[in-house]
């Protein structure tokens, strides 16, 4: 009788464990798999050379920029438009992770946990958000340099333009891309998934942080002979500015100035701030989760926190990040979180939306975010030339971020239009570029030209 019993134990017991398993199962399919079916090994969904034999993926002016055709490929015909869309696409054997061909490889054959793949040779139209034309405008305005290149509308989150450089034609993979230095970190999005010394355009955070935090911030005159001594360590600066206000110091981009109000905040306010710009956060664009950029200044002696108050030191920022922060600076402290993959169609015409709106937490205060609004467009009158903007009601910050080993330095320039009709923020940078204002600058009104006036 009693063996019995424990027989009977032991059946519940294993019962249960096949009904955990089974729940467990089941519960991974539903959430993973789509991605299992879309696995480059599924020969039912990919051809011969490990290309996704359906679906096709259109810009947001409708534009086709890859296809399938008899079970093969094919690449829009234009091979500056495959290099400057590459990112954003993908190529054709899933090298770079954040282009569509993988991330959305199951929507584009239409696999839903219903039918699964059956039917995946009619496949499905993904549609996204970028212009074609607007990331051509921003490859040629790079020209060859390594960088990075983003606008999206912080109201809607729709990345209009997603460039990343150095990048290749998927028609034409160079032979020697593992080994030649002009391709190094190719299939790397730097958008998304790369993080770089911010220099000046963490000022930004700083200004923010002493806004609210020194009382008479902005009452106080700020003296610049080029340099000071903080904590041991020599503040340079990029010129000798006298006596200035705060609004004059953050147009000068004085690291004077800068330097001493980090070092006045202290570590643990100035970490605070820029976690709460989200500058340490991943956001989640189209299914990707973006390089969480790094500030660690607790602990940090006066100097070192000087450095890291103007964007030097240890810092470390991620392009979408940034231009992310620049969002809920014009929005009024929140913003949209940015994407690329709107939807889908099937072969009956039926929609399948991709996407689901989601806002930042509040990254600034609304009366902070509105005087830095005022602060930044003060920069782009009297620093950077507003007639190099035409038709932009812009407000900006440039970078010069120091790199070190003999480098140049990066090259930055972030910001906003105030334009209703335009509501985009933009990053953008370029590696080992030069000065943020003149170089970095210069690629953000190429690009942002064509969209405001409509060329």
């Amino acid at each position: 009788m009693k063996k019995i019993e424990k027989r009977a134990l032991l059946c519940k017991l294993l019962a249960l464990l096949l009904s955990a398993g089974l729940l467990v199962f089941v519960v991974r399919w539903c959430v993973s798999g789509g991605r299992w079916a879309a696995a480059s090994f599924n020969r039912h969904l990919y051809n011969s050379a490990g290309q996704l034999a359906s679906g096709s993926v259109l810009d947001r002016d409708g534009d086709v920029l890859s296809w399938a055709e008899n079970g093969e490929r094919k690449c829009y015909d234009g091979e500056t438009v495959r290099k400057a869309t590459l990112h954003t696409v993908g190529d054709l054997r899933g090298s770079v992770a954040t282009g569509v061909l993988k991330t959305y490889a199951d929507a584009l054959t239409g696999y839903s946990l219903l039918n699964g793949a059956y039917g995946a040779e009619q496949g499905r139209a993904l549609s996204l958000t970028i212009d074609a034309y607007y990331n051509y405008v921003a490859y040629q305005a790079l020209n060859g340099r390594k960088g990075a290149v983003a606008v999206y509308n912080y109201q809607t989150g729709e990345i209009l333009c997603m460039v990343s450089t150095p990048s290749y034609d998927p028609l034409h993979v160079p032979e020697d891309i593992e080994t030649n230095e002009r391709y190094e970190g190719a299939y790397l999005n730097r958008v998304l998934s790369a993080t770089f010394t911010p220099g000046s355009v963490f000022k930004t955070v700083t200004l923010a942080a002493a806004l609210e935090t020194i009382p008479d911030a902005e009452s106080r005159v700020y003296h610049c002979d080029g340099s000071v001594v903080i904590g041991g360590e020599t503040i340079v600066c990029s010129g000798t500015h006298g006596d200035q206000s705060l609004e004059e110091a953050f147009a000068h981009s004085c690291n004077v100035a800068f330097g001493q109000l980090a070092a006045e905040l202290g570590g643990e306010t100035l970490q605070r701030y820029a976690e709460k710009a989200g500058l340490t956060a991943s956001y989640s664009v189209s299914t990707v989760d973006t390089a969480r950029g790094r500030f660690d200044l607790t602990g940090l002696d006066e100097g070192q926190l000087a450095w890291s108050g103007v964007g030097q030191g240890n810092d470390l920022v991620n392009p979408c990040a940034m231009m992310v922060w620049m969002g809920a600076i014009a929005n009024g402290g929140k913003a949209a979180v940015p994407y690329y993959a709107e939807r889908t169609v099937d072969f009956l015409g039926i929609p399948h939306s991709l996407h689901h709106s989601a806002k930042t937490d509040r990254l600034v205060s609304a009366d902070t975010a509105a005087r830095l609004t005022e602060l930044m467009a003060n920069n782009v009158d009297v620093t950077y030339g507003a007639s190099r903007f035409p038709n932009m009601d812009l407000c900006a910050k440039s970078g010069t971020a120091e790199v070190g080993d003999g480098k140049s330095p990066h090259a930055w320039f972030v910001g906003f239009l105030r334009n209703e009709d335009a509501p985009y923020a933009f990053a953008v940078l370029v590696e080992n570029g030069g000065g943020g204002s003149s170089v970095a600058g210069g690629v953000a009104a190429k690009v942002l030209d064509p969209i405001v006036n409509g060329y």
